[in-house]
């Protein structure tokens, strides 16, 4: 496959170079895009360099598969401009994702909605990504009436200069503020823009992106998203309604069962997932499964995971895979 990679110098970017080296996606020509102001520089993959195209000479060399991540705008440009050579786009922003044609996809849960004609296809958030992973499972088997969900969610989300800020600020270095208040010993209660409402946006994507991958509008999902001081790797407490009643070790051995979702919740022994033990891994990580008291089919959990990684990256390739392994490219 000829892949290229638009936002290639980004954060993400970075990510799913990586991720393409290290699986065993057979990539015969590799093309990293950027803006004007990266053309020109270099990129390693596999052992060797290349320089990074600008778009037009990009869309020149006609690539089967197109990787995005290089934000909604750019997205929004573009994409269509490579989909009508006849490359595969799979884009990591937010500007498709809830459009009623282009299919929103985790391959885990719903690879299986993916057409042949389909030439763009949208990666989810990555919050609600790492929240579907283990919720999927359960509502199969129990449904699922209502979803509470608080994010702590890490700077690498917001980008490079996210991190410099936090960093900076540890150091007591003066810099470009991303966030309006200070990141570093502070927790930010706002992610994205507010709507009429009081909610941000990133709180309404993971209502409506997981009312479309289900394909369920009667699962409610309501979300309170927070940015806090870690360089890498999502949180989310997680509490649930479930339709049916359960038993906690039902729950505990689907999800060891669970292809992408790795089991990791002993109380006893101190033992749940963490932020700073996930980077770099593309499992999703549950841990302080427990029943809610205060209702009769109520669960709780926690979960964490890299969002670059299965929150990004290793997502879109995965799209990838599965569709040259169907032959849809």
């Amino acid at each position: 496959m000829k892949v290229a990679i638009v936002g290639a110098t980004g954060l993400v970017g970075n990510v799913m170079v990586k991720v393409l080296e290290e699986r065993t996606f057979r990539v015969t020509e590799f093309l990293p895009v950027a803006s004007k102001r990266s053309v020109g520089r270099d990129v390693s993959f596999r052992g060797r360099t290349y320089k990074v195209l600008g778009m037009d000479e990009a869309i020149a060399q006609k690539p089967q598969i197109v990787l995005f991540s290089a934000g909604s705008s750019t997205s929004m440009e573009w994409a269509h401009k490579f989909a009508s050579t006849g490359a595969v786009v799979i884009d990591n922003s937010s500007a498709w994702r809830m459009h009623p044609d282009i299919k929103l996809v985790i391959p885990e849960i719903n690879a299986n909605v993916i057409r042949k004609k389909d030439r763009i296809i949208a990666n989810p958030n990555c919050s609600t990504i790492q929240m579907l992973m283990p919720l999927y499972p359960i509502y199969k088997k129990y449904g699922i009436s209502r979803i509470v969900v608080s994010t702590y969610q890490a700077v690498t989300g917001t980008g490079m200069k996210a991190v410099e800020q936090l960093m900076n600020e540890r150091k007591n270095i003066p810099s470009e503020k991303v966030y309006p208040y200070p990141i570093d010993l502070n927790v930010i209660p706002h992610i994205a823009d507010f709507n009429e409402e009081g909610y941000t946006k990133e709180e309404v994507k993971m209502s409506e992106e997981t009312q479309k991958i289900f394909d369920d509008k009667k699962v409610k999902v309501t979300a309170t998203c927070v940015r806090i001081p870690v360089v890498g790797g999502h949180s989310e407490s997680v509490n649930v309604e479930l339709k049916k009643d359960y038993k906690i070790e039902d729950i505990r051995k689907l999800l060891s069962e669970t292809k992408g979702v790795k089991l990791q919740d002993d109380f006893r022994n101190n033992k749940y997932p963490m932020p700073i033990y996930v980077q770099g891994k593309d499992d999703v990580f549950v841990g302080r499964i427990r029943r809610d008291n205060t209702m009769t089919k109520g669960l709780n959990m926690w979960i964490v995971a890299d969002n670059l990684r299965k929150g990004a990256a290793t997502n879109a390739v995965q799209i990838a895979e599965y569709m040259v392994a169907k032959k849809l490219v």
